[in-house]
């Protein structure tokens, strides 16, 4: 038997790593010590000053890591995000990366840490999975003022005339806790409240932190605060966070959180980490203050978006990119040999051993999201084999075959075990990439009826055969459409790990449909939500959860990824 070759842990090469003083880092980043607002020496917020300064600064070129479908032998979109950040940096480029924040629910549940891995890290490590600068307290806190502020103006005499059967508005914390998914409260008697039916979300399925992410700055957030619609009255009204007087209050619970977190990697390249939505229920992309930040201060801004590219791509170029303006120069498709083995249906303890026709099998998840991006899109994109030692000559030759026939290239990444020297021939492409015109477009524009929209989204990026609508979604549907809110984009929530919304569904299935279970205005947030399938709002702990394994010996933490 050969050598177990034994790796450090990711807390583990954090930690040896020695930080550079923030206030170089922003130095370096073109951020003046003024527009600073330390936390300690190595984090800090930017203030809005930055903006006005940069305002008539040339926007950088944008590049968005995405992947395949996740499978449990897992991708490294983040670890491929990082490191090629810092390979771009090693070949001589102005470059920037932009990155969401951690939720705490998945660092204690199934995931561990969320910061990059081996040595394509952001750091301090510990203090960006943990509680950081208080972006998601924050926004916990304003979501819970809310609802707050509802039940108590139906105590003191409900002068709004709130249906209590029709309040959409949950509470939330950060944390994965099933057994609040669906709760009965105000018991206890008059003085306690009404009795009714509600739930939690988690943070990061909150309005509020969408909001965060969209808005342009300050008076922007408190307009979409104000927009936020909460219940609806016993005649059908909407009734809106302004019509409560909570958006100035929430506002100023998100003063701080709104300003961008400025962090670095391990190789001292200056990193955005700010805000958090999920992919698979919100729209999973990082705020658009710090994108935008990013793009007026370096050449090369490098981000990515949630789980897949059905999910997060789709939802950063048809929801960020299209509020915020924004066009992608490039995009990044992560891909590992392990998880398209398992996408052609070899089990997870089998993936080290080499089986090229489950890779053929597993290949057309890789060559459909690919498909999207090219054609769909119209946008430039590159193959990144994530690389781990177990991956054959031949398997990754085959790869490359399959993908040559699209017309994408290649690329293997070391970054986990070798850093930005690991990601320089990904970085390489990546620039030659960005300089090949685009033809960038919507899978649909704002002009279509939401069920349109949901449509095209299923059938060109899933490759559905249509749409099913459950009972009432039609009804809702139109009733949004009477209302207004026909030209907003629509945000679907769906598994991560299938191009339907069957997560049994791997590989590129077809013959499917879409069920959709019900649609959500977003008002504040600016979309529709469209729920298909068994989503959650609120995860649950796994069988063994990671916090089982988290604890702090003599002062360090240990155990966290």
């Amino acid at each position: 038997m050969g050598k177990k070759i034994m790796y450090k842990s990711d807390i583990e090469i954090a930690r040896e790593n020695q930080m550079e003083d923030i206030r170089i880092i922003a130095e370096k980043a073109g951020v003046l010590e003024d527009e600073l607002e330390l936390y300690g020496k190595y984090k800090a917020k930017v203030n809005d000053g930055i903006f006005n300064r940069l305002a008539d600064e040339k926007d950088g070129k944008l590049i968005l890591v995405t992947a395949i479908t996740p499978t449990p032998a897992g991708e490294g979109k983040t670890t491929t995000t990082v490191g090629l950040s810092d390979g771009m940096k090693k070949i001589g480029k102005n470059v920037m990366v932009a990155l969401r924040e951690p939720s705490m629910g998945p660092v204690f549940g199934m995931k561990g840490g969320a910061a990059g891995g081996g040595y394509a890290q952001i750091v301090p490590m510990e203090d960006i999975n943990l509680h950081f600068t208080g972006d998601m307290h924050a926004i916990g806190a304003a979501n819970n003022l809310l609802a707050a502020m509802i039940d108590n103006h139906i105590k003191h005499g409900n002068k709004l005339d709130i249906d209590g059967r029709q309040i959409s508005w949950k509470r939330c914390m950060d944390m994965n806790d099933r057994q609040l998914r669906f709760i009965v409260d105000g018991l206890g008697g008059k003085a306690n409240g009404s009795p009714r039916e509600d739930g939690f979300d988690i943070t990061v399925a909150s309005e509020i932190m969408a909001i965060l992410c969209l808005a342009d700055g300050i008076e922007d957030l408190k307009e979409r605060l104000g927009n936020i619609v909460v219940a609806r009255t016993f005649s059908g009204d909407e009734v809106k966070a302004r019509d409560l007087n909570a958006h100035g209050a929430m506002t100023v619970l998100l003063k701080d959180a709104i300003k961008p977190n400025l962090v670095q990697t391990l190789e001292k390249t200056p990193a955005f980490v700010h805000g958090g939505p999920f992919a698979n229920i919100a729209h999973g992309c990082n705020s658009v203050m710090a994108t935008k930040l990013a793009l007026k201060l370096a050449d090369y801004v490098v981000t990515e978006a949630g789980f897949a590219a059905d999910l997060g791509a789709e939802k950063f170029l048809d929801i960020k990119c299209r509020k915020a303006g924004l066009a992608p120069s490039a995009v990044v498709i992560v891909a590992t040999v392990r998880a398209l083995k398992n996408h052609g249906g070899v089990a997870k303890a089998d993936l080290n051993e080499e089986n090229l026709d489950a890779l053929k099998k597993g290949m057309p998840n890789l060559m459909r999201h690919v498909d999207n991006i090219k054609n769909v899109y119209g946008l430039p994109c590159v193959v990144a084999i994530n690389a781990f030692p177990t991956d054959t000559e031949r398997e990754l030759k085959l790869v490359e075959e399959e993908c040559e026939k699209l017309g994408v290239k290649v690329a293997l990444s070391t970054v986990w075990e070798k850093g930005g020297e690991g990601g320089v021939k990904l970085a390489e492409e990546v620039v030659r990439l960005c300089e090949e015109p685009n033809d960038f477009r919507f899978a649909y524009e704002d002009n279509l009826s939401i069920k349109d929209k949901i449509e095209a989204v299923a059938k060109k990026v899933y490759r559905a055969d249509g749409v099913n609508l459950h009972d009432g979604v039609e009804a809702e549907l139109e009733r949004l459409e009477s209302l207004g809110y026909g030209n907003l984009p629509i945000c679907i929530a769906k598994t991560q790990y299938s191009f339907s919304d069957k997560p049994h569904l791997v590989g590129a299935p077809t013959g499917f449909s879409i069920d959709v279970k019900k649609v959500k205005l977003s008002a504040g947030a600016g979309f529709v939500v469209v729920y298909t399938g068994e989503i959650m709002t609120m995860p649950g702990l796994p069988v063994k959860p990671a916090a089982e394994s988290i604890d702090i010996v003599d002062g360090e933490i240990v155990g966290l990824f």
